[in-house]
């Protein structure tokens, strides 16, 4: 079994991506409105903030559309390119290599170097290059008249050490923020790397157990025992009835297990030990939090849904165990999941009928640590690593993940989709 496969996927925090946009684009703003209306230069005004108003359309798109709480790799190359030829339009615009903030068309480049793929940085790279090669030689003049002697211009000659220091902060800047918040998700990733490994060590029991098997024989057999006596004593009571021939299949499958234990020590549980559907796979998760819990799991699907199988995957099992498991956590009573399926989409809708998401986290759910000021019971309170370990596992198998407050029920709601083209080749 592998663990950790997807990984490998280069991403960075979308959050902190947003707000440094934000601050270049506000920046470019008071540029370009500081140069129009206090220097009274003449430049295309009005060309020059359509292409910034751009920029803006597009980071609310990241933040309203864009769910992911991490930009893949080539969602991250996309809005990337969007900044440089945003950056070459302005320049365009504007004096070209001439303009004394033309450093900051490398800013985009540099911020790919640490957190994307080598193809991906490459391509930017070029594209810069390219950008830069074609405001050498085609350009619109300065806004400000240089009389062919730049020195005797003090806005054009300290301008150049303004967009330097400007730069130097924004740079460090970078690398202040994402060193803090690299530490973080590294520590956050550890504990999900360590919950990941006692649940391999679950799966696979071992010589341990495998000794243990003869010592559990004897309270199981006087289990079984008590389980038929009681049949017996409370025989035409439905309700007892019921419980009492879950308790007895139960013991029937622990001696199963400890039976083939025995003789093979490093056996697996049978726990999702063949290939089956998506349905098999949540029937089986639920199945496993009925037997723990006196709450209600309502499963519905739809009856044409896609038959085609996966191969058992720790990431899946245990991502989609974390959602449910919190689904189960909150409720008050009732636990609804939800799985369309069709050619294309598969889709999976986890609610409860608990208090929902408190209305200050909603919008950071996914990132490690959370607290929140309006939580209601703050003993059942996390730190919100299961949502992050679940949505972590998850999006790095090509899901996409959508928390919010349920439209149609007092609780949670997390919306699971798959491109059937992506879970099906896993």
């Amino acid at each position: 079994m592998k663990f950790f496969e997807t990984s490998k996927y280069h991403s960075f925090k979308k959050s902190t991506y947003i707000t440094l946009r934000w601050i270049g684009i506000i920046g470019q703003l008071i540029s370009i409105n500081f140069v129009y209306f206090f220097i009274n230069s003449n430049f295309d005004f009005v060309t020059s903030n359509l292409i910034i108003f751009l920029g803006i359309l597009s980071n609310i798109y990241l933040i309203f559309i864009y769910k992911k709480t991490q930009l893949s790799d080539r969602s991250a190359f996309l809005f990337l390119l969007i900044d440089i030829l945003q950056l070459g339009l302005l320049l365009y615009l504007s004096g070209g290599i001439t303009n004394p903030f033309v450093i900051f068309i490398i800013i985009p480049s540099v911020f790919s170097s640490s957190n994307l793929g080598f193809r991906t940085n490459t391509l930017l790279v070029i594209l810069t290059i390219i950008i830069i090669v074609f405001i050498t030689f085609y350009h619109k003049d300065l806004p400000i008249n240089l009389n062919s002697d730049f020195h005797n211009n003090h806005y054009f000659y300290y301008s150049i050490p303004t967009s330097l220091i400007i730069a130097l902060v924004f740079l460090n800047y970078f690398a202040m923020t994402f060193g803090a918040q690299s530490r973080l998700r590294k520590e956050a990733l550890e504990k999900m790397e360590e919950v990941m490994a006692k649940e391999h060590e679950l799966l696979s029991l071992g010589g341990q157990a495998a000794a243990a098997a003869h010592s559990l024989g004897t309270p199981l057999s006087t289990i079984t025992i008590i389980a038929h006596d009681l049949m017996k004593q409370f025989r035409g009571k439905s309700e007892i009835e019921k419980d009492i021939e879950l308790l007895n299949s139960q013991v029937d499958r622990c001696n199963k297990i400890l039976k083939r234990l025995t003789l093979n020590p490093v056996e697996e549980d049978e726990f999702i030990d063949k290939d089956i559907n998506i349905r098999g796979y949540l029937n089986e998760i639920i199945l496993s939090f009925r037997e723990i819990s006196k709450k209600d799991f309502i499963f519905n699907f739809d009856q044409d849904s896609n038959p085609k199988k996966i191969g058992k995957s720790i990431e899946i099992v245990y991502g989609l165990r974390n959602f449910i498991g919190n689904a189960n956590k909150f409720a008050k009573k009732n636990i609804f999941i939800n799985l369309k399926s069709d050619s294309e989409i598969t889709e999976i809708i986890v609610e409860d009928d608990g208090n929902g998401y408190p209305r200050d986290i909603i919008s950071k759910i996914g990132e490690p640590y959370l607290k929140s000021n309006y939580s209601k019971d703050k003993s059942n309170e996390g730190l919100g690593l299961g949502l992050f370990i679940g949505k972590t596992l998850l999006e790095k198998n090509f899901a996409s993940i959508n928390c919010r407050n349920s439209k149609t029920r007092s609780g949670a709601e997390v919306i699971i989709r798959w491109k059937n083209n992506e879970l099906f080749n896993l």
